[in-house]
């Protein structure tokens, strides 16, 4: 019988229960997991700062002037306390019953230590969350000096979601302490969720689909090994077939896992993690991906369109701009969200190939359609603008996927740097597209 969707995320265990032979794949994402356990946590990775490159120099007689951003919020805590209590009271109950392992035992003490570290935090930006965007201002204000010479503005947004006001504070912070000169205004209102977090019901329902469910059912069970390793919780095999549900403990072991690395615990050992095998967390990285691809991407088996749902914020990005050419202003515009809005922004752009359109999921990791690459805590895209002079009305632009040079679909003789004329003539048609799909009349 055909699984619901609702159904299927917690059946991504099949990706943490998986042993066997790898598949021959031309690019793979096993090296990275092999190379870093907590690759697989995608939407809860931490931002990848160790891994910067130069940046190309702007053509000659170029200097940047405006940048034009969308960034995730920093690191945070869980969103809510379920995600550890699922596994609590699986373990709790067991144990009460004396049917846990001593690894069993091992399994729920940590348990006990997520929740006791983000009791009464849940969602909150971390500390590690608020250093990352004093970071990411640090290495903007060192690579595009002349953004914030004297008299250059900061106009700062954030939804109205506390991690997101507080990434927009350290982020201000840190531009003020380089700059003191700068003029700063900083909203976080709902007047800006429009286009800060636009939703529309009907498109985001229209991602669950007969085909993608039948597809991403077929997906998952193509990697469905069951093996016995979360058996070694227990010392009863008869009280696990009767009483635990092992699809969800396992998916939830392995969340709750994977989301240490934003919290203050990310330099202690992490014993649930380790519990789970290379080709499992592989497995549970792909299952992910898929359906990131399916509620982010083009994908043809719910038409393609849910990356539309961000032509407001696109729209509003080149308006902006324009608005700073005109005027012959020079600053920067920060807008601070979600990765709910970032990854189908990267999608609806086609940075990077992003707009990639099929319906076959088993194509995404070899044509480089990696949702961990575009949003992780703290994800962003910088569009940095480039003029001769003030009276430059066709600049450049270069963006920047994560502080990484991107490639657009857009001719140029100068990549990574694009003239606004296309880059504005093309991006304008997909804000317009959207906004069809959306039914908004301008």
């Amino acid at each position: 019988m055909l699984m619901r969707t609702e159904q299927i995320r917690p059946l991504l265990i099949v990706a943490l229960l998986l042993m066997g032979v790898m598949p021959a794949l031309a690019q793979s994402a096993f090296s990275f997991v092999e190379g870093n356990r907590n690759f697989p946590a995608g939407e809860y990775a931490i931002y990848p700062e160790n891994d910067l490159p130069q940046l190309t120099p702007a053509p000659e007689g170029y200097t940047p002037f405006y940048i034009s951003h969308y960034g995730r919020h920093g690191s945070r805590y869980l969103n809510d306390i379920k995600g550890y209590m699922e596994p609590y009271k699986t373990l709790h109950e067991a144990d009460s019953l004396g049917k846990l392992s001593a690894i069993g035992q091992m399994a729920l003490q940590e348990i006990k230590q997520y929740i006791a570290n983000a009791q009464g935090r849940w969602g909150d930006l971390s500390y590690k969350g608020q250093l990352q965007q004093r970071h990411i201002s640090h290495r903007m204000s060192q690579n595009f000096p002349e953004v914030f010479s004297h008299g250059a503005f900061v106009d700062a947004r954030s939804t109205i979601v506390t991690r997101c006001e507080l990434s927009m504070g350290a982020a201000v912070l840190q531009l003020v302490k380089e700059h003191p000169d700068l003029s700063v205004t900083m909203n976080n209102s709902y007047s800006d969720m429009w286009y800060m977090n636009h939703q529309n019901k009907s498109l985001r329902d229209s991602a669950k689909t007969n085909r993608t469910e039948k597809a991403l059912n077929a997906f998952i069970k193509s990697r469905w090994f069951m093996v016995q390793k979360l058996n070694q919780l227990f010392n009863d095999t008869v009280y696990v077939h009767q009483n635990v549900d092992m699809e969800w403990l396992a998916y939830y072991l392995i969340k709750a896992a994977l989301t240490q690395q934003n919290t203050e615990r990310s330099n202690l050992p992490n014993p649930l993690l380790h519990f789970f095998s290379v080709n499992d967390l592989y497995r549970f990285w792909q299952v992910e991906n898929a359906w990131s691809y399916i509620h982010s991407g083009f994908c043809e088996l719910n038409d393609a369109k849910q990356p539309y749902m961000q032509a407001c914020l696109l729209r509003k990005i080149i308006d902006e701009a324009d608005s700073v050419i005109d005027n012959r202003q020079h600053g920067i515009s920060l807008r601070f969200g979600h990765g709910t809005i970032l990854l189908p922004l990267v999608c609806l752009m086609g940075i990077n190939g992003y707009d990639y359109m099929t319906d076959d999921l088993e194509s995404l990791e070899q044509k480089g359609w990696w949702a961990s690459r575009v949003f992780p805590m703290a994800g962003n895209i910088q569009i940095v603008f480039y003029h001769k002079n003030t009276n430059d009305h066709n600049p450049l632009v270069k963006v920047l996927l994560n502080e990484k040079e991107a490639k657009l679909p857009l001719p140029s003789d100068l990549t990574p740097y694009y003239r606004w004329s296309d880059f504005r003539d093309y991006y304008l048609r997909k804000a317009s597209e959207g906004e069809s799909v959306l039914g908004i009349k301008r």
